[in-house]
Protein backbone atom coordinates (compact mmCIF):
# COMPACT_ATOMS: atom_id res chain seq x y z
CA UNK A 1 0.00 0.00 0.00
CA UNK A 2 3.02 2.56 0.53
CA UNK A 3 4.66 2.24 -2.86
CA UNK A 4 0.76 2.55 -4.07
CA UNK A 5 0.35 5.37 -2.18
CA UNK A 6 3.95 7.14 -2.93
CA UNK A 7 3.96 5.83 -6.44
CA UNK A 8 0.74 7.65 -7.12
CA UNK A 9 1.59 10.47 -5.09
CA UNK A 10 4.88 11.17 -7.45
CA UNK A 11 3.10 10.10 -10.84
CA UNK A 12 -0.18 12.29 -9.44
CA UNK A 13 2.73 16.01 -9.02
CA UNK A 14 5.12 14.88 -12.31
CA UNK A 15 1.76 14.94 -14.65
CA UNK A 16 0.37 17.58 -13.05
CA UNK A 17 3.37 20.07 -13.31
CA UNK A 18 3.90 18.65 -16.64
CA UNK A 19 0.01 19.39 -18.33
CA UNK A 20 -0.12 22.49 -16.00
CA UNK A 21 2.97 23.80 -18.38
CA UNK A 22 0.87 23.14 -21.45
CA UNK A 23 -2.25 24.75 -19.98
CA UNK A 24 -0.47 28.10 -18.83
CA UNK A 25 1.15 28.44 -22.27
CA UNK A 26 -1.90 27.24 -24.41
CA UNK A 27 -4.40 29.99 -21.74
CA UNK A 28 -1.54 32.88 -22.64
CA UNK A 29 -1.54 32.99 -26.28
CA UNK A 30 -5.33 33.02 -26.37
CA UNK A 31 -5.68 29.29 -26.76
CA UNK A 32 -9.35 27.73 -26.03
CA UNK A 33 -8.20 24.14 -24.08
CA UNK A 34 -11.12 21.74 -23.78
CA UNK A 35 -9.74 19.40 -21.50
CA UNK A 36 -7.37 19.87 -19.20
CA UNK A 37 -7.06 15.73 -17.37
CA UNK A 38 -4.91 13.91 -15.11
CA UNK A 39 -4.90 10.38 -16.37
CA UNK A 40 -6.83 8.80 -19.42
CA UNK A 41 -9.29 6.81 -20.61
CA UNK A 42 -13.05 6.92 -18.54
CA UNK A 43 -13.09 10.04 -16.40
CA UNK A 44 -14.13 9.36 -12.50
CA UNK A 45 -14.33 13.19 -11.82
CA UNK A 46 -15.14 16.48 -13.86
CA UNK A 47 -15.60 19.63 -13.44
CA UNK A 48 -16.23 22.74 -15.55
CA UNK A 49 -15.10 25.99 -15.32
CA UNK A 50 -15.51 28.56 -17.97
CA UNK A 51 -14.62 26.80 -21.25
CA UNK A 52 -12.64 23.90 -19.92
CA UNK A 53 -13.39 20.69 -18.43
CA UNK A 54 -10.82 19.59 -15.49
CA UNK A 55 -10.37 16.04 -15.46
CA UNK A 56 -9.53 13.08 -13.34
CA UNK A 57 -9.21 9.48 -15.29
CA UNK A 58 -8.90 6.51 -14.84
CA UNK A 59 -5.67 5.18 -16.19
CA UNK A 60 -3.04 7.62 -14.14
CA UNK A 61 -0.21 6.76 -16.40
CA UNK A 62 -0.36 10.21 -18.03
CA UNK A 63 -2.46 13.34 -18.94
CA UNK A 64 -3.59 14.99 -21.75
CA UNK A 65 -4.61 18.99 -22.15
CA UNK A 66 -6.64 18.85 -25.31
CA UNK A 67 -7.08 22.53 -26.97
CA UNK A 68 -9.55 23.38 -29.84
CA UNK A 69 -8.41 23.31 -33.36
CA UNK A 70 -5.40 21.24 -32.94
CA UNK A 71 -6.14 18.13 -34.87
CA UNK A 72 -5.88 18.88 -37.86
CA UNK A 73 -8.01 15.79 -38.80
CA UNK A 74 -11.11 18.00 -37.32
CA UNK A 75 -12.52 21.19 -39.30
CA UNK A 76 -11.19 24.33 -38.40
CA UNK A 77 -13.11 27.27 -38.07
CA UNK A 78 -10.27 29.16 -38.29
CA UNK A 79 -11.24 31.29 -35.33
CA UNK A 80 -8.27 32.88 -33.18
CA UNK A 81 -8.12 31.11 -30.32
CA UNK A 82 -7.45 27.80 -32.23
CA UNK A 83 -4.36 25.71 -31.49
CA UNK A 84 -3.74 25.66 -35.33
CA UNK A 85 -4.60 29.31 -35.65
CA UNK A 86 -1.77 30.29 -33.81
CA UNK A 87 1.98 30.98 -35.42
CA UNK A 88 4.12 28.41 -35.04
CA UNK A 89 6.93 29.98 -32.32
CA UNK A 90 3.91 29.95 -30.43
CA UNK A 91 2.79 26.33 -31.04
CA UNK A 92 6.31 25.53 -30.33
CA UNK A 93 6.43 27.18 -26.90
CA UNK A 94 2.94 25.52 -25.58
CA UNK A 95 4.66 22.25 -26.73
CA UNK A 96 7.71 22.91 -24.63
CA UNK A 97 6.40 24.37 -21.45
CA UNK A 98 5.47 20.40 -20.34
CA UNK A 99 9.02 19.39 -20.42
CA UNK A 100 10.16 22.55 -18.90
CA UNK A 101 7.90 22.72 -15.78
CA UNK A 102 9.15 18.90 -15.09
CA UNK A 103 13.07 20.52 -15.26
CA UNK A 104 12.48 23.30 -13.79
CA UNK A 105 10.69 21.40 -10.96
CA UNK A 106 13.77 19.15 -10.86
CA UNK A 107 15.33 21.82 -10.19
CA UNK A 108 13.71 23.51 -7.42
CA UNK A 109 13.01 20.30 -5.78
CA UNK A 110 16.81 19.13 -5.26
CA UNK A 111 17.76 22.72 -4.29
CA UNK A 112 14.71 22.32 -1.23
CA UNK A 113 16.67 18.58 -0.21
CA UNK A 114 19.47 20.26 -0.01
CA UNK A 115 18.82 23.29 1.80
CA UNK A 116 17.36 21.41 4.50
CA UNK A 117 20.56 19.06 4.78
CA UNK A 118 21.66 15.74 2.87
CA UNK A 119 24.52 13.15 3.94
CA UNK A 120 26.55 12.19 1.25
CA UNK A 121 29.41 9.42 1.88
CA UNK A 122 32.87 11.44 2.06
CA UNK A 123 34.62 9.02 -0.32
CA UNK A 124 32.46 10.20 -3.58
CA UNK A 125 34.34 13.56 -4.01
CA UNK A 126 37.90 11.53 -3.35
CA UNK A 127 39.61 10.38 -6.18
CA UNK A 128 38.98 6.59 -7.48
CA UNK A 129 42.34 5.06 -5.35
CA UNK A 130 40.98 1.48 -5.02
CA UNK A 131 41.15 0.10 -0.99
CA UNK A 132 40.13 -2.83 -1.23
CA UNK A 133 39.62 -5.27 -3.92
CA UNK A 134 36.89 -8.07 -4.10
CA UNK A 135 38.30 -11.71 -4.48
CA UNK A 136 37.26 -13.43 -7.76
CA UNK A 137 35.93 -10.23 -9.04
CA UNK A 138 37.13 -8.30 -12.41
CA UNK A 139 39.20 -5.72 -10.89
CA UNK A 140 40.89 -9.09 -9.55
CA UNK A 141 41.17 -11.13 -12.53
CA UNK A 142 42.61 -7.82 -14.15
CA UNK A 143 45.23 -7.52 -11.57
CA UNK A 144 43.98 -4.23 -10.00
CA UNK A 145 45.76 -3.57 -6.81
CA UNK A 146 45.26 -2.27 -3.48
CA UNK A 147 46.62 1.80 -4.32
CA UNK A 148 46.22 1.81 -7.76
CA UNK A 149 44.09 4.91 -8.65
CA UNK A 150 41.62 4.68 -11.46
CA UNK A 151 42.00 7.41 -13.90
CA UNK A 152 39.96 6.78 -17.21
CA UNK A 153 37.53 4.23 -18.03
CA UNK A 154 36.72 4.08 -22.07
CA UNK A 155 38.78 7.44 -22.78
CA UNK A 156 36.14 9.33 -20.20
CA UNK A 157 38.54 11.11 -17.41
CA UNK A 158 37.41 9.79 -13.38
CA UNK A 159 38.66 12.34 -11.19
CA UNK A 160 36.16 11.01 -8.06
CA UNK A 161 34.50 7.91 -7.20
CA UNK A 162 31.26 9.07 -8.32
CA UNK A 163 32.54 9.73 -11.98
CA UNK A 164 33.71 6.29 -11.29
CA UNK A 165 30.49 4.76 -10.36
CA UNK A 166 28.90 6.84 -13.31
CA UNK A 167 30.93 5.61 -15.34
CA UNK A 168 31.03 1.77 -14.74
CA UNK A 169 27.02 1.25 -13.78
CA UNK A 170 25.62 1.56 -17.59
CA UNK A 171 28.37 -1.30 -18.85
CA UNK A 172 27.18 -4.34 -17.27
CA UNK A 173 29.03 -7.21 -19.51
CA UNK A 174 30.70 -5.07 -21.88
CA UNK A 175 34.43 -5.44 -22.00
CA UNK A 176 35.88 -1.83 -21.01
CA UNK A 177 39.30 -0.44 -20.90
CA UNK A 178 40.50 1.49 -17.65
CA UNK A 179 44.11 3.34 -17.13
CA UNK A 180 45.03 3.16 -14.02
CA UNK A 181 48.17 5.09 -12.21
CA UNK A 182 50.30 2.84 -10.70
CA UNK A 183 53.60 4.12 -8.44
CA UNK A 184 53.59 6.91 -11.57
CA UNK A 185 52.99 5.45 -14.23
CA UNK A 186 50.14 4.40 -16.30
CA UNK A 187 48.50 0.88 -17.03
CA UNK A 188 45.91 -0.36 -19.44
CA UNK A 189 43.27 -3.43 -18.17
CA UNK A 190 40.87 -4.27 -19.89
CA UNK A 191 38.04 -6.23 -18.24
CA UNK A 192 34.27 -6.62 -18.00
CA UNK A 193 31.95 -5.36 -15.03
CA UNK A 194 29.52 -8.14 -14.02
CA UNK A 195 25.90 -7.22 -13.81
CA UNK A 196 24.51 -6.86 -10.26
CA UNK A 197 20.57 -7.03 -8.96
CA UNK A 198 18.09 -7.23 -11.26
CA UNK A 199 18.19 -3.74 -12.68
CA UNK A 200 22.02 -5.29 -14.06
CA UNK A 201 24.11 -2.56 -12.79
CA UNK A 202 27.91 -2.90 -13.80
CA UNK A 203 30.21 -3.44 -10.96
CA UNK A 204 34.07 -4.55 -11.20
CA UNK A 205 34.32 -4.99 -7.50
CA UNK A 206 36.26 -2.36 -6.71
CA UNK A 207 35.57 -0.59 -3.20
CA UNK A 208 37.66 2.55 -1.77
CA UNK A 209 39.00 2.77 1.63
CA UNK A 210 36.83 3.34 3.99
CA UNK A 211 36.13 3.45 7.71
CA UNK A 212 32.87 2.94 9.41
CA UNK A 213 31.11 6.05 11.59
CA UNK A 214 29.38 6.31 14.53
CA UNK A 215 25.76 7.23 13.67
CA UNK A 216 23.82 6.88 16.60
CA UNK A 217 24.70 5.75 20.62
CA UNK A 218 22.55 4.32 22.80
CA UNK A 219 22.37 5.74 26.15
CA UNK A 220 23.41 3.55 29.04
CA UNK A 221 25.50 1.46 26.70
CA UNK A 222 29.03 0.40 26.55
CA UNK A 223 30.10 2.45 24.27
CA UNK A 224 27.99 5.74 26.01
CA UNK A 225 30.08 4.71 29.32
CA UNK A 226 33.40 4.40 27.21
CA UNK A 227 32.55 8.41 25.83
CA UNK A 228 32.16 7.34 22.34
CA UNK A 229 30.12 10.25 20.02
CA UNK A 230 28.10 10.22 17.28
CA UNK A 231 30.69 11.42 14.56
CA UNK A 232 33.36 9.49 15.68
CA UNK A 233 35.03 7.40 12.92
CA UNK A 234 36.42 4.17 13.96
CA UNK A 235 40.07 3.31 12.07
CA UNK A 236 41.00 0.31 13.61
CA UNK A 237 40.25 -2.38 16.64
CA UNK A 238 43.02 -3.67 19.28
CA UNK A 239 45.73 -2.77 16.21
CA UNK A 240 44.04 -3.84 13.62
CA UNK A 241 43.87 -0.63 11.00
CA UNK A 242 41.59 0.36 8.31
CA UNK A 243 38.91 -2.42 9.48
CA UNK A 244 35.77 -2.38 7.20
CA UNK A 245 32.19 -2.78 8.95
CA UNK A 246 31.49 -6.17 8.43
CA UNK A 247 35.21 -7.37 10.20
CA UNK A 248 35.03 -4.85 13.22
CA UNK A 249 31.23 -6.28 13.95
CA UNK A 250 32.38 -9.63 13.80
CA UNK A 251 35.33 -8.70 16.25
CA UNK A 252 33.91 -7.24 18.79
CA UNK A 253 30.45 -10.32 18.12
CA UNK A 254 33.13 -12.55 19.14
CA UNK A 255 34.57 -10.85 22.44
CA UNK A 256 31.62 -10.44 25.01
CA UNK A 257 32.44 -9.11 28.39
CA UNK A 258 36.44 -9.00 26.76
CA UNK A 259 38.10 -5.34 26.57
CA UNK A 260 38.45 -4.14 22.92
CA UNK A 261 40.27 -0.67 22.32
CA UNK A 262 38.96 1.18 19.21
CA UNK A 263 41.20 3.90 17.35
CA UNK A 264 39.24 6.65 16.68
CA UNK A 265 38.73 10.07 14.54
CA UNK A 266 37.07 12.72 16.31
CA UNK A 267 37.67 16.02 14.39
CA UNK A 268 41.05 16.19 13.42
CA UNK A 269 42.54 14.48 16.87
CA UNK A 270 43.20 10.39 16.91
CA UNK A 271 42.23 8.82 19.74
CA UNK A 272 42.25 5.27 21.65
CA UNK A 273 38.85 4.09 23.76
CA UNK A 274 38.52 1.10 25.56
CA UNK A 275 35.17 -0.35 25.74
CA UNK A 276 33.96 -3.54 27.46
CA UNK A 277 31.30 -5.31 24.69
CA UNK A 278 28.10 -6.67 26.72
CA UNK A 279 26.86 -10.21 26.58
CA UNK A 280 23.33 -10.40 24.36
CA UNK A 281 22.32 -13.36 23.15
CA UNK A 282 25.82 -14.83 23.21
CA UNK A 283 27.50 -12.11 21.71
CA UNK A 284 29.19 -8.84 22.42
CA UNK A 285 27.27 -5.48 21.27
CA UNK A 286 28.99 -2.32 22.60
CA UNK A 287 25.10 0.13 21.64
CA UNK A 288 26.60 1.84 18.53
CA UNK A 289 24.40 1.94 14.98
CA UNK A 290 27.32 2.46 12.88
CA UNK A 291 27.14 3.60 8.88
CA UNK A 292 29.66 1.42 6.27
CA UNK A 293 31.62 5.05 5.34
CA UNK A 294 32.14 8.38 6.80
CA UNK A 295 29.20 10.73 5.91
CA UNK A 296 29.77 14.39 4.85
CA UNK A 297 26.43 16.72 5.94
CA UNK A 298 25.61 19.25 3.60
CA UNK A 299 23.89 22.17 4.65
CA UNK A 300 23.91 25.15 1.84
CA UNK A 301 22.22 28.41 2.16
CA UNK A 302 19.56 29.30 -0.71
CA UNK A 303 21.06 30.48 -3.30
CA UNK A 304 24.21 27.82 -3.13
CA UNK A 305 21.56 25.15 -2.69
CA UNK A 306 20.07 26.16 -6.10
CA UNK A 307 23.72 26.59 -7.77
CA UNK A 308 24.15 22.37 -6.48
CA UNK A 309 21.05 21.92 -7.51
CA UNK A 310 21.80 23.19 -10.89
CA UNK A 311 24.86 20.83 -10.74
CA UNK A 312 23.25 17.72 -9.46
CA UNK A 313 20.76 18.17 -12.49
CA UNK A 314 23.44 18.18 -14.89
CA UNK A 315 25.37 15.26 -13.99
CA UNK A 316 21.99 13.74 -13.94
CA UNK A 317 21.30 14.92 -17.36
CA UNK A 318 24.77 13.67 -18.49
CA UNK A 319 24.05 10.16 -16.98
CA UNK A 320 20.79 9.89 -18.37
CA UNK A 321 22.00 10.82 -22.17
CA UNK A 322 24.94 8.30 -21.71
CA UNK A 323 22.40 6.15 -20.96
CA UNK A 324 20.41 6.64 -24.02
CA UNK A 325 23.43 6.66 -26.34
CA UNK A 326 24.21 3.24 -24.70
CA UNK A 327 21.26 2.09 -25.31
CA UNK A 328 21.64 3.00 -28.80
CA UNK A 329 24.80 1.08 -29.13
CA UNK A 330 23.70 -2.03 -27.23
CA UNK A 331 26.47 -1.20 -24.63
CA UNK A 332 23.67 -0.17 -22.02
CA UNK A 333 21.70 -3.28 -21.12
CA UNK A 334 17.88 -2.58 -21.76
CA UNK A 335 17.34 -4.03 -18.26
CA UNK A 336 18.46 -0.89 -16.98
CA UNK A 337 14.98 0.62 -18.19
CA UNK A 338 11.79 0.33 -15.58
CA UNK A 339 8.21 0.97 -15.59
CA UNK A 340 5.39 1.74 -13.81
CA UNK A 341 5.66 -1.12 -11.33
CA UNK A 342 9.76 -0.27 -10.79
CA UNK A 343 8.85 3.42 -10.35
CA UNK A 344 6.44 2.59 -7.74
CA UNK A 345 8.85 -0.06 -5.69
CA UNK A 346 11.76 2.62 -5.78
CA UNK A 347 8.88 5.25 -4.60
CA UNK A 348 7.68 3.18 -1.89
CA UNK A 349 11.03 2.42 -0.61
CA UNK A 350 11.63 5.91 -0.60
CA UNK A 351 8.54 7.24 1.17
CA UNK A 352 9.35 4.19 4.03
CA UNK A 353 12.78 6.26 4.49
CA UNK A 354 10.94 10.07 4.64
CA UNK A 355 9.94 12.81 2.77
CA UNK A 356 13.41 13.86 1.82
CA UNK A 357 14.45 10.62 0.58
CA UNK A 358 10.94 10.50 -1.43
CA UNK A 359 11.48 14.38 -2.74
CA UNK A 360 14.90 13.26 -4.23
CA UNK A 361 13.72 10.18 -6.14
CA UNK A 362 10.59 12.31 -7.45
CA UNK A 363 13.35 15.18 -8.70
CA UNK A 364 15.30 12.57 -10.03
CA UNK A 365 12.25 10.95 -12.31
CA UNK A 366 10.62 14.46 -13.05
CA UNK A 367 14.29 14.81 -14.57
CA UNK A 368 13.78 12.24 -16.53
CA UNK A 369 10.43 12.73 -17.78
CA UNK A 370 11.23 16.42 -19.02
CA UNK A 371 14.24 15.27 -21.12
CA UNK A 372 12.43 12.30 -22.54
CA UNK A 373 9.77 14.33 -23.57
CA UNK A 374 12.03 16.35 -25.36
CA UNK A 375 13.30 13.47 -27.69
CA UNK A 376 12.30 13.35 -31.24
CA UNK A 377 9.61 10.84 -32.04
CA UNK A 378 6.38 11.39 -32.86
CA UNK A 379 3.64 11.31 -30.08
CA UNK A 380 5.65 12.85 -27.51
CA UNK A 381 6.03 16.75 -27.60
CA UNK A 382 9.58 16.80 -28.52
CA UNK A 383 8.10 15.01 -31.83
CA UNK A 384 6.06 17.68 -32.33
CA UNK A 385 8.57 20.49 -31.67
CA UNK A 386 11.08 18.48 -34.04
CA UNK A 387 8.06 18.81 -37.12
CA UNK A 388 7.45 22.23 -36.41
CA UNK A 389 11.08 22.90 -37.31
CA UNK A 390 11.20 20.90 -40.00
CA UNK A 391 8.01 22.74 -41.40
CA UNK A 392 9.75 25.85 -40.79
CA UNK A 393 12.90 24.69 -42.87
CA UNK A 394 10.56 23.66 -45.30
CA UNK A 395 8.85 26.70 -45.68
CA UNK A 396 5.12 24.87 -45.79
CA UNK A 397 3.27 22.50 -43.42
CA UNK A 398 3.57 18.80 -44.00
CA UNK A 399 0.46 17.19 -45.45
CA UNK A 400 -1.89 15.21 -42.51
CA UNK A 401 -1.35 12.03 -44.32
CA UNK A 402 2.50 12.79 -43.92
CA UNK A 403 1.85 13.57 -40.24
CA UNK A 404 -0.58 10.93 -39.43
CA UNK A 405 2.29 8.76 -41.00
CA UNK A 406 5.33 10.06 -38.55
CA UNK A 407 2.98 10.04 -35.51
CA UNK A 408 1.96 6.13 -36.44
CA UNK A 409 5.89 5.37 -36.22
CA UNK A 410 6.68 7.58 -33.08
CA UNK A 411 3.34 5.40 -31.52
CA UNK A 412 4.98 1.83 -32.42
CA UNK A 413 8.64 3.06 -31.06
CA UNK A 414 6.78 4.21 -28.19
CA UNK A 415 4.55 0.85 -27.22
CA UNK A 416 7.73 -1.39 -28.02
CA UNK A 417 9.52 0.88 -25.30
CA UNK A 418 6.48 0.22 -23.44
CA UNK A 419 6.39 -3.69 -23.81
CA UNK A 420 10.02 -3.39 -23.23
CA UNK A 421 9.77 -1.64 -19.47
CA UNK A 422 6.40 -3.58 -18.75
CA UNK A 423 8.45 -6.68 -18.95
CA UNK A 424 11.51 -5.63 -17.02
CA UNK A 425 9.34 -4.64 -14.27
CA UNK A 426 7.22 -8.25 -14.34
CA UNK A 427 10.45 -10.66 -14.53
CA UNK A 428 11.92 -8.63 -11.49
CA UNK A 429 8.95 -10.37 -9.39
CA UNK A 430 10.23 -13.56 -8.58
CA UNK A 431 6.95 -15.71 -8.77
CA UNK A 432 6.55 -14.29 -12.36
CA UNK A 433 9.90 -14.96 -13.50
CA UNK A 434 9.95 -18.24 -12.52
CA UNK A 435 6.90 -18.51 -15.06
CA UNK A 436 9.11 -17.54 -18.06
CA UNK A 437 10.82 -20.67 -19.49
CA UNK A 438 13.26 -18.40 -21.38
CA UNK A 439 15.19 -17.17 -18.33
Amino acid sequence: MTSLLAFLFVLGILIFVHELGHFLMARRFGVRVITFSLGFGPKLVRIRRGDTEYAISAIPLGGYVKMAGENPDEPLSGRGDEFLSKPKWQRFLVFVSGPAMNLLLAIVVTAFVLYHGASAPAYERDPAVVGRVEPGSPAARAGIRPGDEIVEVEGRRIENWEQLSMAIVPRARRETEIVLLREGRYVRVRLTPTARTDYEVGDIGVEPLTHPEVVAVTPGSPAARAGIRPGDVILGIDGIRDVELQRLIAHIKERPERPVTLTIRRGTEIREIQVTPQRQAGAGVIGVQLNPFELRRVEPGPIEAVRMSLERNWEWTRLIFRTLAGLLTRETSVKQLMGPVGIAELSGGAAELGWIPLLNLMAMISLNLGLLNLLPIPVLDGGHIAILLLEGLRGRDFSVRVKERLLFAGLVVLMVLMATVIYNDLARVQWLDRLLPWR
